[in-house]
């Protein structure tokens, strides 16, 4: 572990606190402190001593880990559904992708990771600003990342798009100026919180350029497996959006595609 990077120190109880390594400095908890000078030079997956004797396990964190620790203006995009989005949109390297209500830029984040060129759509700066923040912290001042202060109802800028993905309320509004701006075969994929939301966009959907059309949501349980006691946990994380992606058809004038949702194929 070096100064300036993040750790993520684990106590008995699995209480998790992610940490910027700082030579001097001492991070406090409700059990006591520990010292930052005693965890650099060590190596992950050491345990390290705090000031009462409790022990944490230190380990470089996860995507996920710093998507739920970070410091966050808007709700973030949730790890287990951050996965679902980078394979329902094909997302690869190098692929050109707009982002329009970059939040806190946990999406922001996995995009990059997964060797996209992102440009960002954003209403707030200070979501802007935020999520500039929290990908540089995570990614380095030099990755391929851009947000603009811009309403992505009123155009796009950018042409032949490989992928486009809305996290905002009337996605159906985008959908004029993601036809001129996807190219053909490319992704459009939109989360939502409600099913009434969802209902509007598949419909706009038919009556756009765009065929393939899915839907889904991720629900995530966790196992208790202690000895014989193996059973489901308590909670889970349920419902937090739907999923809705489609690709952008390349229709000649006159032609009405066939293929307006992945049903139409089965």
């Amino acid at each position: 572990m070096t100064a300036g990077e993040r750790v993520m120190l684990v106590d008995a109880k699995d209480r998790r606190y992610l940490v910027t390594l700082s030579p001097g400095a001492t991070f406090h908890t409700h059990a006591g402190s520990v010292s930052h000078d005693d965890v650099i030079g060590r190596d992950e997956g050491e345990v390290v001593a705090g000031s009462t004797g409790r022990r944490y396990l230190m380990v470089r964190p996860t995507l996920a880990d710093v998507i739920v620790k970070m410091p966050r203006g808007a709700q973030v995009i949730y790890p287990k559904d951050l996965g679902a989005i980078l394979l329902a949109a094909d997302i690869g390297p190098g692929q050109r992708v707009l982002e329009a209500g970059v939040g806190s830029g946990a999406l922001s984040m996995a995009l990059l990771r997964a060797g996209a060129t992102v440009v960002g759509y954003e209403l707030r700066d200070d979501f802007a600003a935020r999520a500039r923040k929290n990908v540089a912290e995570l990614l380095g001042p030099d990755v391929d990342y851009r947000v603009e202060h811009r309403d992505v109802t009123e155009g796009i800028e950018e042409q032949d798009l490989d992928r486009i993905l809305l996290d905002m309320p009337e996605p159906w509004r985008v959908l004029p100026h993601a036809a001129h701006a996807l190219r053909p075969g490319g992704v459009l994929l939109s989360y939502l919180p409600t099913i009434n939301q969802t209902a509007e966009l598949r419909h706009a959907l038919d009556q756009a350029p765009f065929g393939l059309a899915c839907t889904s949501e991720v629900l995530h349980r966790t196992w208790h497996v202690e000895t014989r006691s193996v059973r489901p946990d308590h909670r889970m994380v349920a419902h937090t959006g739907f999923l809705t992606w489609a690709r952008r058809l390349a229709r000649s004038p006159g032609h009405e595609s066939s293929h307006r949702t992945g049903t139409d194929l089965g």
